[in-house]
């Protein structure tokens, strides 16, 4: 019986290796589909997704039907190895492994297949285990330039956090309330509740830096959050906070954002409002932006441009509108009285005046 038994073990093991391989074979391969190598870092798949989603989105590729099916294998394979746990499991079982999530996890396929039998376990059962306690997460302002918000970029932040270390002697932890129950005499019991600890070697905290690699990807917007797992306030008896970096946009000197939408002001000539004018405005990421005007341009005027505003945070591809206001620069100084006819010779126009409370839009 032990001899079959044995053979059987060998069978279902040789099976399950067997079909991790041909998985493995079998899926797609998401190094290839983003042309990187399988030691790329977190930075290099980033970047290499950026640019692929950029070139293979819909949008711009409407009348390639491969695009679609393309734009959808790049994000598979930025989900799956820009996260760490998923791209351990895809290297050692491939694509069905995640979908199989690798027999549950990376465990033990026979617990699974006897898990309802007593005699594998000694029928002890998981569940109902103790909440393990956490630490407090940070939230931290993270300032960045309108021009990485537009372009994208890599920022690097040094991180000074208390970190666990071993120290000498013992120390109580993992403190819980147990109902413990205690003989009065026969036949004579008391339940009453106490506190329980278990002995843990002690700990010290210590200062220690750390650099963290913070993305800002473009199109982001004020107050979006970037988390960092295990990076906050340390707990001496479970597991450290989160870190929140919440992205906050310095003051521009030549744009304001509202939405995907970006504003300007230029100021222009008098010669220029009333004769017309060709100018250029340097955009965020250093191209240009060029501006024609052959009519004239009154002190308010306003003109968009569309497609020359922020980058939307979901689809990098599509762009808000640039609104650009004019302001005129009225010449200083006194006109002579024949300057003063021949302007009123051109314009030929009549004396208007009109006396109005403009505060109440009348």
């Amino acid at each position: 019986m032990s001899v079959k038994l044995g053979q059987f073990f060998n069978c279902f093991a040789l099976l399950n290796l067997l079909l991790f391989v041909t998985n493995v074979l079998c899926g797609r391969d998401f190094y290839s589909i983003l042309g990187v190598p399988r030691s790329a870092t977190l930075n290099q798949i980033k970047k290499a997704y950026r640019k692929l989603a950029k070139e293979w989105h819909p949008d711009k590729n409407p009348d390639n039907p491969l695009a679609q099916e393309k734009f959808q294998d790049l994000g598979a394979a930025y989900e799956v190895l820009s996260d760490e746990d998923k791209r351990k499991t895809y290297d050692q079982y491939g694509e069905e492994g995640l979908k199989n999530d690798a027999f549950g996890g990376g465990s033990d396929p026979f617990a699974s297949f006897f898990g309802d039998f007593g005699f594998f376990t000694g029928g002890n059962r998981q569940g109902g285990q103790r909440e393990i306690p956490r630490g407090g997460d940070i939230v931290m302002d993270l300032w960045v330039t309108l021009e990485e918000l537009y372009s994208g970029n890599f920022v690097e932040v040094v991180r000074n956090k208390p970190v666990i270390r071993p120290a000498k002697g013992s120390r109580q932890c993992n403190c819980r309330q147990e109902m413990v129950t205690r003989q009065l005499g026969p036949g004579r019991f008391q339940m009453t509740q106490q506190t329980v600890c278990d002995e843990c070697p002690n700990v010290k905290l210590v200062n220690e830096e750390k650099l963290l690699e913070i993305e800002i990807e473009p199109g982001m917007k004020d107050g979006q959050e970037q988390k960092f797992v295990a990076e906050g306030e340390p707990h001496i008896d479970g597991e450290p906070g989160d870190l929140r970096l919440r992205i906050q946009t310095l003051p521009h000197p030549v744009f304001e954002r509202r939405g995907d939408d970006l504003y300007t002001n230029v100021t222009i000539s008098l010669t220029d409002a009333l004769s017309g004018f060709t100018l250029q405005i340097t955009h965020l990421d250093g191209h240009k932006v060029d501006i024609t005007r052959d009519k004239i341009t009154f002190p308010g005027a306003r003109i968009r441009k569309k497609n020359e505003g922020m980058p939307n945070y979901e689809n990098n591809n599509s762009k808000g509108t640039l609104y650009i206001t004019f302001d005129v620069d009225f010449p200083k100084g006194e006109l002579t009285a024949e300057h003063k006819e021949k302007i009123k010779e051109i314009f030929k126009e009549e004396t208007k005046t009109k006396i109005y409370n403009g505060l109440r839009g009348y």
